[in-house]
């Protein structure tokens, strides 16, 4: 049995992969400061595989806290264990937030992933997939991005993600027995299936699903759309919307890859490659789930992009990365863990 130490494993996307793990048979490790995620969300793990929680454990901590970092390596010694690969999540990730405070995104974001590289590397782990995202790439209108793409950041949080990986590569370089991957995220939504899991934004959220999820049960009057006057079809932007469980099970074909071969670097995207307008996923909302959602148009926003969808070949034909929800999965599902959890975990 292999074990995971996942970084932010309490959080949106980490949860999902953490059950993922743990039905694949992997012994899980969650770090997490529960500062913009929650800890019942650990909690339903343990209660929804109750024959899998000697598979989990769980280390409340903050990575810039290098002492609880490296107590959690000493820790997982002490029960005769070695890491064998980090799935890195944590890290602050609100654009307009990293905005109006750079300075906290930098030190959360930055000086966390050297502490954790530093324990890594202390404790003989130099297996990473890291969760980078789309957002470091320069907008090419109506051209699908490649991994190739121009890279050009247009927030803090943007800039993070690509110092990150510019951190990583120096260290690839200059120690060729690493191995490691970063995971370009374009725009996961939707829940677990079950309901029991899903989306859970601590205050006013950012991302448009569980902004339309709000609108449709009455928590928010009306959804905000930002401009019509797009160059599309509907006059209103495009994104590449993925299932969050796609990308989960994503993680772990990575993790998988990387553990299986000799020492690598790469970037990927995980996406569909197929482009959604805001109008498009509000109308297949509507019509899946047999609700109404009320919108207004306003203002286009500073820095907001007509068209960001991947070219994901790379992602199908080197690992065999191929997303099998639809739009209509992400919106029964994501809806399904609203009505079920209308006020989060």
């Amino acid at each position: 049995m292999l074990n995971i130490l996942v970084t932010g494993g309490a959080g949106y996307i980490g949860i999902h992969t953490c059950l993922a793990l743990i039905e694949k048979g992997y012994k899980v490790f969650i770090v997490d400061s529960f500062i913009n995620s929650s800890i019942k969300s650990v909690e339903r793990l343990f209660k929804v595989n109750n024959k899998y929680k000697n598979q989990i454990h769980l280390y409340k901590g903050d990575l810039e806290d290098k002492i609880f970092l490296h107590s959690v390596f000493s820790d997982i010694k002490v029960k005769k264990l070695q890491v064998d690969g980090v799935i890195h999540f944590a890290g602050l990730k609100a654009v307009e937030e990293s905005i109006l405070q750079p300075l906290i995104y930098w030190q959360s974001n930055i000086i966390g992933t050297l502490n954790l590289l530093e324990a890594m590397k202390s404790n003989n782990c130099k297996n990473l997939v890291f969760s980078s995202s789309a957002a470091i790439y320069e907008s090419q209108n109506n051209l699908l991005l490649t991994e190739k793409s121009t890279t050009k950041p247009i927030n803090p949080y943007a800039n993070t993600k690509l110092t990150i990986e510019i951190i990583l590569k120096d260290i690839y370089r200059s120690s060729r027995d690493w191995k490691m991957a970063c995971l370009r995220y374009f725009n996961p939504i939707g829940a677990h299936s079950s309901g029991l899991f899903g989306e859970d934004p601590k205050g006013c959220p950012n991302n448009i699903f569980p902004i339309i999820c709000n609108t449709a049960f009455g928590t928010q009057k009306v959804l905000k759309i930002y401009g019509h006057d797009w160059p599309t079809k509907d006059g209103t932007t495009i994104r590449d919307y993925i299932h969050v469980m796609d990308l989960a099970e994503a993680h772990i074909k990575i993790l998988n890859y990387i553990l299986e071969n000799d020492t690598s670097f790469f970037h990927l995207n995980l996406g569909t490659g197929k482009g959604s307008s805001i109008m498009e996923l509000i109308k297949t909302f509507e019509k899946v789930n047999g609700v109404k959602i009320p919108y207004v148009y306003s203002e286009r926003r500073p820095g907001d992009n007509c068209f960001v969808v991947a070219d994901n070949s790379l992602s199908i034909n080197k690992y065999n990365i191929r997303p099998k929800r639809t739009l209509k999965d992400m919106c029964r599902d994501g809806w399904k863990w609203k009505k079920l959890n209308p006020e989060g975990y």
